[in-house]
């Protein structure tokens, strides 16, 4: 931001620019800068990361197309200032002040007729009564004739102005929908060019990313140019910031100098993909106060430092830990910090799902037959058929799977073992924390049990026997059950400053539905 300061030409136009910290393959590490867009008209600019490839392909055919739509959009402009229109409603508004006008005139005279006619029947009669009867009616006549021609002579002056402005409405919804149909196709094209690679060395297009269309200026925003610049110069990822510099428009509401996250339409939606094939972090206890102030900025698809000690994630596959593959089933090392499922919305579609998607062959089939919260690592299980989804998910329904959990807690626990049963309830209005709630909540039990004591913190084994969401939280911090919360669980009260939720699934235990014989995982605690 400093050096953007020293330099004008950075604050002509608002944008966002990006920050990614690296490291090279020798362990030194480097800082990549993008920006979104275009930056004073040029997409490369020297010391700056280059747009993905795929734009120059089509460089030509976007200059051709955007003076035609340059042009359809000026013309658009002068037919919707056609000075006809103005005029069409300046003598609208006077006929029809015309009109009323003579309305009134005529409602009054019908009355005053209407007066006179009972005036002479009473006073008048046989042919002196029919000649006065005659005249009033002429009367009448003549004021009819003369409504009807004020009315030929509005449609004679406006009907051949409205004829104009129809033809010029038409032309208007014809070039809108040229418009339309170029935006598409050089959308199509640029989609089908622009190539992304990730941490697997993997290449797709927009088009097979994002089949369903995606919107304009995708794939030319600072997280996607970063990382495919850090993936394909054998770079790894270590953190990244983005921010708003220069000017704002009220469509846009940037501040200068604040830090966003990226764009939730264009840039989220292709993070599943673009890590897939990172290794996760790995940083030991004495390296983790002179690297906070870098994490603390840390892509949340990435896992956090263990406080405690460092242990290496098992062999991976890809860029997830893999746990136990077979042609029915697979389960995978989950880190702290990724959705175990893509949410419901596009900010929140990273996901061990979407990621697996993206990088196993069978990818697209796969459903998790469970859940683990974002900030808890551990064992999660998917299905790779229908049969086997149902199977599964019937046995956690039945509770006949067995699961165990490790915790380090942020406090001392008196009792060495026990059971705790509080009936839990997500209140509506602080989503998505849990409450015990003894009149809405559903029963929840889980068993404990002490592993250890490491000065104020204790090491908990924990054995849900329901799963409801939250449960080992909520069971842990409220003061019916334990009364300490989980190392680094803000949400329920946590202060500590640590750098994950210290819950790890470490145990799994099901009947495999297809081989008939009991599988028992494991995922060892990574604090």
């Amino acid at each position: 931001m400093q050096q953007l300061a020293k330099n004008d030409c950075y604050s002509r136009e608002g944008k966002m620019y990006g920050i990614l910290l690296v490291e090279l393959p020798n362990g030194e590490q480097r800082v990549l800068k993008a920006f979104s867009g275009l930056l004073n008209g040029c997409s490369v600019v020297e010391g700056w990361v280059p747009p993905i490839p795929g734009r120059d392909e089509v460089a030509l055919e976007e200059a051709r197309t955007l003076a035609q739509l340059d042009a359809i959009k000026q013309e658009i402009i002068t037919l919707k200032q056609l000075t006809e229109r103005q005029q069409y409603q300046t003598l609208s508004d006077e006929f029809e002040q015309q009109l009323q006008a003579m309305s009134d005139r005529h409602r009054h005279c019908k009355h005053q007729r209407q007066e006179k006619r009972q005036q002479i029947c009473n006073t008048l009669t046989n042919e002196a009564l029919t000649i006065a009867l005659e005249q009033l009616d002429e009367e009448s006549r003549q004021q009819g004739i003369e409504r009807r021609q004020l009315k030929r002579q509005q449609n004679a002056v406006l009907q051949p102005l409205q004829e104009l402005i129809a033809a010029t409405d038409a032309r208007i919804s014809e070039l809108k929908q040229q418009r339309k149909a170029l935006s598409r196709q050089l959308q199509a094209q640029m989609q089908a060019t622009y190539s992304l690679t990730n941490f697997s060395g993997r290449s797709l297009s927009l088009q097979q990313l994002m089949p369903g269309g995606s919107p304009t200026g995708t794939g030319d925003c600072c997280a996607p140019k970063l990382l495919h610049y850090a993936a394909t110069h054998n770079l790894k990822p270590l953190a990244m910031a983005e921010f708003w510099w220069g000017a704002s428009s009220v469509n846009q509401n940037k501040i200068q100098g604040k830090f966003y996250g990226a764009c939730a339409e264009r840039c989220q939606p292709l993070m599943g993909f673009l890590l897939s094939g990172l290794r996760p972090i790995s940083i030991s206890n004495r390296d983790l106060d002179k690297t906070t102030p870098f994490l603390l900025n840390t892509l949340t698809h990435l896992p956090r430092p263990n406080v405690f000690e460092s242990n290496e994630f098992p062999p991976m596959k890809g860029e997830m830990p893999i746990i136990y593959e077979d042609e029915w089933l697979i389960a995978v090392n989950k880190p702290a910090g990724l959705l175990s499922v893509p949410g419901r919305y596009s900010d929140r579609q990273d996901s061990v799902l979407s990621r697996l998607r993206h990088l196993l062959p069978d990818g697209m089939a796969l459903a998790s037959v469970h859940r683990l919260d974002q900030e808890t690592s551990g064992i999660l299980l998917l299905a790779r058929d229908r049969q086997t989804h149902r199977q599964l998910s019937q046995q956690f329904q039945q509770r006949q799977v067995h699961k165990v959990y490790e915790a380090i807690l942020s406090g001392a626990v008196t009792v060495e073992r026990g059971k705790i049963d509080l009936p839990l309830w997500g209140d509506p209005e602080n989503r998505p924390e849990q409450k015990v709630d003894w009149q809405h909540g559903k029963p929840s039990l889980t068993h404990f049990q002490v592993m250890g004591r490491e000065q104020d913190y204790t090491r908990v084994e924990f054995t849900p026997l329901t799963g409801r969401t939250h449960q080992l939280r909520v069971h842990a911090a409220d003061a019916r059950g334990l009364g300490v919360t989980i190392l680094g669980d803000r949400l329920y009260g946590c202060c500590a400053v640590t750098s994950r939720l210290h819950l790890h699934a470490r145990e799994l235990r099901f009947e495999h539905p297809q081989l008939e014989k009991t599988l028992h995982l494991q995922a060892i605690t990574p604090f």
